[in-house]
Parts: C-alpha cells; structure tokens; sequence
C-alpha cells in the first residue's frame, strides 16, 4: 500500500517526467578532492535514486570563473575531469532509476580570499560588499558579468551533454546571484542595478544565455530565497506585487520552476494568508515550484547545518498543502542526508525506521 499517494503522484515539468513529488535538496558535501567528484560520490547519489527520490537536484558544483569557488572540495562543473566524474554520476543515477539535475553555483562574496580552486583570484561581487556596509574582495565589471553569465550557459550545455535531466541556478542564501537580487548588496547604478525588478538583469541573462544554449525542450530551475546567510529575517519581497514584480523577468527570460527556499516550510510568506513562498511564487508566477525547510524533521535548517540534532517528524501538514496545490514538489535535505531509504519508507508507511538528523551525518557520505 502506497502512502500519501499526492506525494507519489507523477509530475512533468517541461517534458521532463517524473515519478514522483520527492525533490533531493541541494547540500554541500565536500567530498571531491581538486573539484572531481569521486565514485563515492556516485554512489551516494545512486543510493537516493534506489531509495525512491524522484529527482536530485546535486551539492553546488562551481562555473568556469576563477572566482567562483571557495572550497577545494566543492565539485566544480567544467574541468574535464570534473565532468567525466559528473557523467558517472548521472549514469550511476539514471541505471538506478533516478533522475538528476546540477546546482550550478558561484559562490560570490562568500568566497574568502585565498580559498578555493583558484585561489589567487579576487572575490567579486556586483558591489563589493558581503553584505550592507561590508566591504570584500571586488566589484564586477560589466564585462566581468557577461562572462559569469556566459559560464552559467557553458555549464548548462556540459549538463545536457553528460546526460543530466535539467540544471538548477542557485540565486539563494547570499551568494553571487542572489547579491545582485539584493538591494544592501547590489547598489550598482547600471543595468545590473536599480528597482528590485531591475536587480534581476543578471539572473535574466543567465537563464536567457542558457535557454538559448540548451534549446527549449531542457528543464531550467532557480534557487530563490528571500533569507541570506547574511540576514536570516530579511524579505526583498515584502508583499505579493513586489513578489510578482521579482519573479516576472525570470518568468519571461524562459525559467521552468522556481525552488522556493525557507528554513521552514509551514511558516507564511505574508500576513493574511496560510501560503508559504512556494505558494505565494506558484499562485504569482503559474509556474511549477518546489517547496522545502526542514522537511521530515522538527528542528529547522539552520540550525541543523550548525550541527544540531533533529528527530524525525510526520509530514501531515505537508502533504495537505501539496493536496491542495498549494506547491509542486518538495525538496528534502537533512532527511534524505541522513537516510538514503526515506522516500520508500514514507511510501510504505515504514515510519518506525525513520531515522533522527545527527551532526555526524554531515560528515559523511552515507
């Protein structure tokens, strides 16, 4: 007997099938030493496939931009070697069963100066600034712009050329794009900057480059969050027409699916109604849109990456809003981190086997 049948239910998204509503969140692991994911990282990802995800979005993997790395464990996404390790993965998934997606990523003022796979390069940001009054590393020029964007689209060709099923763009959690997004660290006086609309240029750019690379028919996702790691309580949207006002260029540059990011997925966007960001984003945008915060566990995300235990919790409530359309998908984290098996076992009702999120769990591939 199938439990939660809304979650298990099929769903397409741009001809992209897939067999159910279970989402792999992106989580750094550093675990692929000079940037090449290894075959245990191969393995990890087949494991979630075999276990019943129904489509992994992976770890942040960094673009062709000598500034876009912080961490030399951190996979990138276009050394040769990188990428034939990345095809392994999307091979090892795909005979599981599974479907798979990169999270194409650049860290930005993030990044301190010295780490990384490049670690002469400067950080950049669109304003030089972590955060509001914060000064690191340096501004981008416009060119220096074009040429992320530009490696954004490199990136979603090598995807679709190493067999994966689509790309994420991570434009959440203070890092390069969503800097630009923001107004305390994007205070450009060019066609990068302005109105919260006029912020977007940079996304825009990446995903019509992209779109244009990869033609029409390749799943396109981005990562939204109003929350920075910077600024845990901050809303560049306060309300539902600068919400929409954000979303439409995106909307109209070719995205597919937003992938709304909350520390906690039942709390609400703005006052006066239940909705969350993913339900606000769908309802706005009519666009598919994957929900996620602490899903499956009663301690919130943040807290769990500082290393704090969670024990495993009923997703009642969260079924309810995907029942009511409320969402598309729902992307777990720590969950499927600590237990390749959740997606099964919540179908099958093996609920007594679900298993408590421990530190320990992120320092290894399980």
């Amino acid at each position: 007997m199938t439990h939660y049948p809304a979650l298990f239910a099929p769903f397409t998204l741009n001809g992209l099938e897939i067999p159910n509503r279970i989402v792999m969140a992106p989580m750094t692991r550093s675990h692929s030493p000079g940037g090449h994911p290894t075959q245990d990282v191969a393995e990890y990802y087949r494991r979630r496939a075999e276990g019943g995800v129904g489509l992994i979005i992976t770890e942040g993997t960094t673009i062709d931009h000598p500034s876009a790395s912080m961490d030399d464990k951190i996979p990138d996404f276009h050394t040769p070697e990188a990428l034939a390790g990345w095809k392994r993965v999307a091979e090892e998934v795909h005979d599981a069963g599974g479907l798979i997606m990169p999270q194409l990523w650049h860290t930005g003022s993030m990044r301190r100066e010295g780490t990384g796979l490049a670690p002469d390069a400067r950080t950049v940001s669109p304003s030089g600034l972590k955060y509001p009054g914060k000064e690191v590393g340096v501004a981008l020029s416009k060119q220096d712009v074009t040429d992320i964007a530009d490696a954004f689209a490199k990136g979603s060709v090598a995807a679709r050329e190493a067999g994966f099923d689509g790309v994420q763009f991570h434009g959440a959690h203070g890092y390069l794009i969503d800097t630009f997004f923001w107004e305390g660290t994007n205070v450009r006086d060019d066609e990068y900057g302005g109105m919260l609309e006029e912020r977007t240029a940079f996304a825009v750019e990446i995903i019509e480059k992209s779109r244009a690379a990869v033609g029409k028919d390749f799943p396109l996702m981005i990562r939204l969050s109003q929350w920075k790691q910077q600024d845990f309580e901050h809303k560049m949207a306060t309300d539902p027409d600068k919400l929409l006002a954000f979303l439409k260029p995106m909307m109209d540059a070719g995205i597919d699916c937003f992938d709304c990011s909350t520390r906690r997925f039942w709390e609400p966007e703005f006052e006066g109604s239940d909705l969350n960001f993913a339900g606000w984003t769908k309802k706005l945008s009519g666009l598919p849109t994957i929900t996620v915060g602490s899903v499956g566990l009663t301690g919130e995300f943040v807290a769990g990456m500082g290393g704090e235990s969670s024990d495993a919790a009923p997703i009642d409530g969260l079924v309810e809003r995907l029942e009511n359309e409320e969402f598309d998908l729902v992307g777990v984290g720590r969950a499927l981190l600590t237990d390749p098996a959740w997606a099964n076992k919540i179908k099958y009702g093996r609920f007594d086997e679900l298993m408590a999120f421990e530190r320990e769990h992120m320092l290894s591939l399980t």
